[in-house]
């Protein structure tokens, strides 16, 4: 195990790395003496009461009181039971998803038999409004996926627009909020950003992850649906898990059978230490990452050296390497990212559109139309751990040490 990452350390500011609470870790520890299954109650009695509780409180914090919702083994099988709903009440019809959203969303849609479209998004990577109301004038979209939190950039699709187009289409709504679900609690978002989590409410279904923001072990998801009623969807016999109890099985609304029981405790432990509310210590961590990553896209924007992307909306920031070419931008971003490491600075790497860096510097020599229509490997920081706002300075410190080394070598 010691050929990882620190990912604790806030050091470690490369992928979607939180560690989870230490009362996470304890009750999931004390949990796994008893090993609970939380499919039927006969395996998972205190477990499986834990569960409903933990989940409720989630549900709260999107504003439904009624509503239909368990936990997963992660935000990929939580997406999987949304779109397997979708598809059951819009037989044969589309999903429609951004350009920046999880690949899950065609993947899955590819296990379900259903046809996906990608739609395009703006240069702040939020879906397109106009791509998407072209889309839906062919009259085939079941399902919109709308990405609370992309995860190349953290980008927040306009919710309430969306939503203002379901009215006219009549889709189904599907908020992937796997990564950004818990910023319905920060105070500090932006405008856009701020009414897009106001309007969760009224979508359909909603996936979140409380093994990322959500301070918990892997794995951990989420799914909840709106409407109590499409658990008719899930309906099945099986006589012989489900027989000493008249309650709800959690196993008769999941696709999934065998579920860790430990993962329910470890996460109503953690919201009974840490409440969901607004102003609390857990959203303070939110609001902190937030600002980390502001700042530190201001450092970048300042250095000629270097082309910051879109202002952060979550906690997620990207920036390319100054270059006479974009083949020369994308050398020397693997470079800047290994000397980085070099000084236990560890950022990530990812492919994004150029168009994405437009209006905050340019490629020298670059043509329009390579600027318009390329890809570019870029530099990518997640800044998800609250204490990520007091290494900023050091973070760009050692970065700035990592660009001036790959110049010497230049």
């Amino acid at each position: 195990m010691a050929d990882n990452y620190p990912y604790f350390h806030p050091l470690y500011a490369g992928q979607m790395l939180k560690p989870p609470h230490p009362v996470a870790r304890a009750a999931y520890a004390m949990a796994m003496w008893l090993n609970p299954n939380n499919h039927a109650l006969d395996g998972g009695r205190a477990s499986s009461r834990m569960e409903v509780e933990a989940v409720r409180e989630i549900a709260a914090m999107f504003g439904w009181q009624e509503f239909l919702s368990h936990l997963t083994s992660g935000g990929t099988f939580a997406n999987l039971e949304a779109l397997w709903v979708a598809g059951q009440l819009a037989p044969g019809k589309k999903i429609a998803a951004s350009t920046q959203a999880h690949y899950t969303h065609s993947r899955i849609s590819g296990v379900l038999k259903l046809p996906f479209s990608a739609v395009a998004v703006d240069d702040r990577g939020r879906m397109d409004l106009t791509a998407l109301e072209d889309t839906l004038k062919a009259g085939d979209v079941g399902t919109v996926v709308a990405t609370l939190g992309t995860t190349a950039l953290g980008a927040v699709d306009p919710l309430r627009e969306i939503l203002a187009l379901r009215e006219r289409y009549g889709f189904r709504l599907h908020v992937d909020a796997a990564y950004g679900g818990y910023f319905r609690l920060a105070s500090n978002l932006e405008e856009e950003a701020r009414r897009a989590f106001e309007a969760i409410s009224g979508v359909d279904s909603i996936v979140i992850d409380p093994h990322k923001h959500g301070l918990q072990p892997y794995g951990c998801g989420c799914v909840l649906f709106r409407d109590p009623a499409v658990g008719r969807f899930y309906k099945h016999d099986s006589p012989y898990t489900y027989f000493t109890s008249n309650e709800l099985h959690l196993g008769e609304i999941s696709l999934e059978c065998s579920r860790a029981g430990a993962s329910a405790a470890a996460l109503w432990a953690t919201q009974r230490l840490l409440p969901l509310m607004r102003g609390g210590e857990f959203a303070r961590g939110l609001e902190r990452g937030h600002e980390a990553a502001r700042r530190l896209h201001a450092r970048l924007a300042a250095d000629e050296r270097l082309i910051a992307g879109p202002e952060p909306q979550l906690d997620i920031l990207v920036w390319a390497v100054q270059a006479k070419t974009l083949e020369e931008s994308s050398q020397r971003a693997q470079e800047v990212f290994d000397q980085a490491a070099e000084r236990d600075l560890h950022l990530a790497l990812v492919q994004l559109p150029v168009r994405f860096f437009a209006g905050r510097g340019c490629w020298k020599g670059a043509q329009e139309d390579e600027a318009q229509d390329s890809m570019v490997s870029c530099l990518r920081s997640v800044l998800m751990k609250p204490e990520h706002l007091d290494w900023v300075d050091e973070i760009g410190i050692r970065l700035d040490e990592a660009v001036n080394v790959n110049d010497a070598i230049v």
